[in-house]
């Protein structure tokens, strides 16, 4: 009876899932995804980045195969953070390298997707910095244009994602500068700094392999990386913010979230997140510094461009992405909320009103159960960020960036709160 009852199922352990096994699976899901792009995507930059992604997610796989048939060692050799090195190398630093310098070709404004080197949100950045400097705003009015108007007309970002475009607009205009100066590069930097300051605001911790697939090696992260960009600098910026409220430095929190929301309008719901989160942690007198900075800092970012034209700054940043615009937006990714609205006013109805349950539930979730740590905040915001994605009736699968990311900051929080000198530092801050 002794035996039966230590062999029952309810005694019985699980086998434990492989960290290479769950490798190997990330990895040729991440290859057939390149292969794919590789394959079959309309755009240039897609299938260059396809081809080059494959040898790295190749290369990774491979080196975890290996791993499984090796005793475990130490040494170089023998890290599963080889193979994410070799993604780093094939699928984000090749292919940026390539596409930035093929460029200089300058069939990118051609309504030929498949010449493009660059998304078109990369020139529009630019595009929007040069207005900004000779006309105050970066936003063209679209009906005096003397001709009717496209969709890459329209610049969907609030005026804080122009100075991405700063440097070329200032230093570009001969084939060195330009490569030097494409926007690309500015947001791979912007996201590389703003990665190593939220790591040090954390102690420091060392990042797990897991955290890294999701935020990095993830085929979302290096082909926005390689062809795009924004998303990756604008939720570096969002993290930097995160790790500040969670320092319990609610203005400087504040400030940079003023310019994250200030650069792009949708990621806005991250701001009730650590809203709760400075609230739980410091106060309510805390959260009016933080709310009263945020508001003062996003009035000094965008009022003055609003005042220059404001039908043009309403047309680009509320009509244009909500669907509303004189040219309708191109973001129609078959997600849920797109896949509904599209069936009629009737779907459409049906996915506003799916996205204000999420929000409501989010709502709930978050005084129900208001973030403290770093962790919770980020888990919190990526849900939110990812519900919102899913059932806007207009979105892009891109922005699905948001939450991988998110999910893999969270992992870093968490190892950062189970340090001693991590939890004594913060609590001393919050004592200050």
């Amino acid at each position: 009876m002794g035996v039966e009852a230590l062999d029952s199922p309810r005694t019985r352990t699980r086998p434990r899932v492989s960290p290479l096994g769950l490798d190997l699976l990330f990895y040729l899901g991440c290859l057939a995804y390149a292969v794919a792009s590789a394959a079959v995507s309309e755009f240039y930059g897609f299938r260059m980045w396809g081809w080059f992604a494959a040898i790295g997610y190749g290369l990774a796989a491979v080196h975890t195969v290996w791993l499984w048939t090796q005793p475990r060692r130490p040494g170089l050799w023998y890290s599963r953070r080889l193979g994410l090195a070799a993604i780093v190398v094939f699928a984000m630093l090749v292919p940026l390298a390539v596409l930035v310098v093929r460029r200089l070709t300058g069939v990118d404004w051609l309504i030929t997707p498949y010449s493009w080197s660059a998304q078109p949100e990369v020139w529009v950045i630019e595009r929007s910095a040069d207005l900004l400097l000779h006309h105050g705003t970066p936003y063209v009015d679209v009906t005096a244009l003397g001709r009717p108007p496209e969709v890459n007309d329209y610049t969907p970002y609030g005026p804080v994602m122009a100075l991405f475009g700063l440097p070329r607009a200032l230093f570009g205009g001969n084939p060195v500068a330009d490569v030097l100066t494409d926007a690309r590069l500015v947001f791979a930097l912007t996201a590389c700094v703003c990665v190593w300051l939220t790591l040090r605001l954390m102690g420091n911790p060392r990042v797990p392999v897991r955290a890294i697939q999701l935020a990095v090696a993830c085929p979302l992260t290096t082909l926005t990386w390689s062809v795009a960009g924004p998303d990756l600098a604008i939720v570096g910026l969002l993290l930097v913010s995160g790790a500040l409220a969670v320092r319990d430095r609610p203005v400087a929190s504040a400030i940079v979230l003023a310019a994250v929301i200030s650069a792009k309008l949708i990621v806005a719901p991250a701001a009730v997140v650590l809203a709760v989160l400075v609230t739980a942690r410091l106060g309510a007198r805390a959260l009016a510094l933080f709310l009263g900075t945020l508001i003062i800092a996003g009035a000094l970012l965008t009022v003055p461009v609003l005042l220059v034209n404001p039908a043009a700054f309403i047309e680009h940043v509320i009509r244009f992405p909500a669907g509303l615009g004189v040219v309708t937006s191109p973001a129609a990714s078959p997600l849920p909320g797109y896949l509904i609205a599209s069936t009629g006013p009737a779907g459409r109805i049906l996915a506003f009103v799916l996205l204000g349950a999420a929000a409501i539930m989010i709502m709930i979730w978050l005084l129900r159960r208001p973030p403290v740590t770093g962790s919770a905040a980020m888990v919190q915001t990526a849900v939110g960020l990812g519900a919102f994605t899913l059932l806007t009736p207009a979105t892009r699968y891109g922005y699905l960036v948001y939450p991988l990311v998110l999910l893999g900051a969270a992992m870093c929080f968490h190892r950062a709160e189970g340090r001693e000198s991590f939890r004594s530092s913060v609590t001393s801050s919050s004592r200050e």
